[in-house]
């Protein structure tokens, strides 16, 4: 099989607002094909990270699609003054860079009467939460590795932490940086000072690809992306019965970006949620250890196989 790393072309697809970077790659040849699978990448992520996985669904004999949210990866960025400042006025503008590769993409892509499926990590398993509480017929199944349905607030109350965000909102901040976010830079974070994984290989592999493409990193939230986010979270944790897509839900059990209770029990409330948890994996399963991986991939094929 041809690695996706030389099959990759990028896309330019126009949505509302912005220009945003796709691609897509054929299954394996030698392997029955299954259909199109969309990979949606979590926050301050980018496609290439994600070859490895890409190519593990095209050896499963799926399609991919995929693509870099607004404001990060190769996508267009929304702050002049800073490109490493993850912004976002409203989450209806990721339902519009969803809706964008679905229609210029995906559709093109699949068999009459198919239906395409997704694998989705963290904001990416959020945005497509949120498409699917509109259309849970859109679909036929999806995958959420680590969804974003709330997210650690570092030990501080929530009620502190969203009044302050109230402030810096009212006081015109909203492109301002949160409190230490500007030191999440990729540049300035080791493995020793990462909170995603155990695996120093495949975290030190993105550091050495943001080393040699350094426009592709983004560092942390600004007061607007938070605000826009916790009002996004609130509103879907009440949505999970309205999604009768069938789901699996993978938690991390060692998860310190994302809450892993929420996840359970969002999980638990869907009509047709499998929900599994994996004690040792940190945030991003996917770029885990082998053991871990192997775990989630086993979750991932019971499941197909089911559906």
């Amino acid at each position: 099989m041809i690695p996706a790393a030389t099959l990759f072309d990028p896309v330019p697809i126009k949505a509302v607002g912005a220009e945003l970077r796709a691609a897509r790659f054929e299954p394996n040849p030698s392997v029955v094909r299954k259909g199109v699978c969309v990979l949606l990448n979590g926050q301050t992520e980018f496609i290439e990270k994600y070859f490895e996985v890409i190519d593990e669904l095209r050896a499963r004999g799926f399609a991919v699609a995929t693509m870099d949210w607004r404001g990060q990866g190769g996508s267009a960025r929304l702050l002049a003054d800073d490109h490493r400042k993850s912004f976002i006025g409203d989450f209806h503008e990721y339902d519009q860079d969803l809706e964008t590769l679905l229609n210029w993409i995906v559709t093109p892509m699949l068999k009459p009467g198919e239906k395409p499926v997704a694998l989705a990590h963290s904001m990416g398993a959020h945005n497509l939460l949120r498409a699917l509480a509109q259309n849970p017929a859109r679909f036929a199944w999806a995958a959420l590795n680590a969804p974003m349905m709330a997210i650690s607030l570092r030990g501080q109350r929530e009620f502190i932490v969203r009044a302050v965000i109230a402030f810096e909102v009212w006081r015109g901040n909203r492109a301002g940086w949160v409190w230490g976010m500007e030191g999440r830079d990729p540049h300035q974070v080791n493995f020793s000072t990462q909170l995603v994984t155990s695996d120093p290989q495949r975290f030190e592999r993105t550091q050495m690809f943001l080393r040699e493409n350094p426009d592709l990193r983004l560092a942390g939230a600004t007061w607007g992306w938070l605000a826009a986010a916790l009002a996004s979270m609130k509103w879907l944790r009440g949505q999970a019965e309205k999604i009768t897509t069938p789901l699996l839900i993978v938690g991390a059990g060692k998860d310190r970006i994302c809450l892993t209770p929420a996840a359970r029990a969002f999980a638990a409330r869907a009509p047709h949620a499998d929900y599994v948890e994996i004690a040792q994996a940190g945030h991003e399963i996917l770029m885990e250890k082998n053991v871990i991986r192997a775990k989630f991939w086993a979750a991932f094929d019971g499941f197909v196989s089911r559906h």
